[in-house]
């Protein structure tokens, strides 16, 4: 079986800022080592207006945070949101890399950088204070999809 392709060129090397990682609610507590240490396993992926960043119904391995340019959220083709710098969305990816619950679409050049399942998992391992708010941000979205 072939893994699932996820869209957007992949851009020369380079990291998100520790700033940037700690503005992502659930490695908000990591302190200057921890942050810099995470950053080095993020992807920068640049994306064109117009560009599925993630599709519905698709296999995700990434965890994305916007760093520049904008994007909608569509779930079952309804826009139910946007998307700007500093925002995070594939959380879910992160913890059972299921088909993504939503397709995220650049309306503008976007920046993002990516973070492989994989590198998360074994971060996450030796920090249970990021998984403990992971599952408090998964409790969050359950929480407001429920009440759609």
């Amino acid at each position: 079986m072939t893994p699932p392709r996820e869209n957007g060129k992949v851009a020369p090397v380079a990291a998100p800022s520790p700033e940037l990682i700690r503005g992502i609610p659930i490695f908000a507590e990591l302190d200057d080592a921890s942050a810099s240490q995470l950053a080095s396993d993020f992807i920068e992926r640049e994306f064109s207006e117009g560009q599925a960043i993630a599709t519905e119904g698709e296999g995700g391995l990434n965890f994305f945070v916007v760093d520049s340019g904008s994007a909608s959220v569509f779930v079952g083709g309804k826009e139910v949101g946007t998307l700007g710098p500093g925002a995070s969305f594939g959380e879910i990816a992160l913890v059972d890399r299921s088909a993504r619950s939503a397709t995220v679409t650049a309306t503008s050049r976007l920046r993002a950088y990516a973070l492989p399942v994989w590198s998360f998992r074994s971060f996450a391992e030796s920090r249970p204070e990021v998984t403990w708010k992971l599952l408090e941000l998964l409790a969050e979205r359950l929480r407001v999809a429920e009440s759609r």
